[in-house]
């Protein structure tokens, strides 16, 4: 198959997370009274890992149970991971870069897909350079569900005209990202190592291929 389209998550896969989010949740949870001695906070903790990749809204709506609650958590997670961000803590996969180029100079489009809200994702293309990197950047919003649903891959495919649904291609490193891909129709779903992921647990998602890093996913597609 020669795809039409990729769809490439970011944190962890494309980008190096190095405990980002988990540092921002920290933070972010704190600001609705959960501190690190908080008897509540390992088990939300686990709960955030578990569900990596998912729009953060919906993960702090779960541990919350209070819409304004959530918000207020979620809006202080964007400015924790932003300042992080903005401090330099962010850089890409070794390779990633090279990989995104390469396929669209072979006529395949690239879309980014994230669990971020659109902000932050904004500041990390901008601390990237990475704006017009590929040819779309999509995160979870009115009319567009985060994963593991499949909207983020449906929308990429609608916004960039893809033939057939069976020529995308999707890659992420956790469950979520397969589960996406695999419910939007995408032929190749590739979990890739370099993030929150594990081998067992791509592939018990119903991973097509698991990869060491993104820097595979061309020969995978040749």
């Amino acid at each position: 198959m020669t795809p039409e389209l990729v769809v490439l998550d970011m944190a962890g896969t494309t980008v190096l997370d190095d405990g980002l989010v988990v540092r921002a949740f920290t933070e972010a949870i704190g600001s609705a009274g959960v501190s690190e001695e908080d008897k509540r906070f390992p088990e939300m903790l686990a709960y955030v890992e578990e569900t990596m990749g998912q729009s953060k809204i919906t993960v702090f709506r779960a541990l919350l149970g209070d819409e304004a609650a959530a918000q207020e958590a979620n809006a202080a997670f964007e400015r924790a991971y932003a300042r992080l961000v903005a401090a330099g803590e962010c850089a890409p996969v070794e390779g990633a870069e090279d990989v995104i180029r390469a396929l669209r100079r072979d006529g395949v489009k690239v879309a980014f897909g994230t669990g971020f809200a659109p902000a932050t994702q904004t500041a990390i293309l901008d601390a990237l350079g990475w704006r017009d990197l590929a040819d779309l950047a999509l995160a979870p919003g009115e009319g567009v569900r985060g994963r593991p649903f499949p909207d983020l891959v449906l929308a990429a495919a609608l916004r960039l005209e893809v033939s057939d649904v069976r020529r995308i291609a999707v890659a992420g490193d956790t469950p979520s990202d397969v589960r996406s891909g695999l419910a939007a129709g995408a032929s190749v779903v590739a979990g890739v190592l370099t993030g929150a992921g594990t081998r067992a647990g791509l592939e018990a998602a119903g991973a097509t291929h698991v990869l060491d890093s993104i820097r595979d996913l061309p020969s995978l597609l040749d």
